[in-house]
């Protein structure tokens, strides 16, 4: 399923940016776009995940 595949694309741009941000706060005091940038691939992971979750149970839901 393609929700799927973004959501794991999605959870390696989130690591990235996180092990990027902790080597930005390493080496001195990092410029706000590197502290935030791990919020976007976050709240598309939160979208993604809830959708994944709440799948079956609207599938229940459907078939009565």
């Amino acid at each position: 399923m393609w929700i799927r595949q973004i959501h794991r694309w999605l959870s390696i741009a989130f690591t990235v940016t996180v092990v990027a941000n902790f080597i930005a706060m390493g080496l001195g005091e990092p410029s706000p776009w590197v502290v935030y940038s791990p919020l976007p691939p976050l709240f598309l992971l939160m979208f993604t995940g809830l959708y994944m979750f709440v799948l079956p149970y609207a599938a229940k839901w459907r078939s009565g």
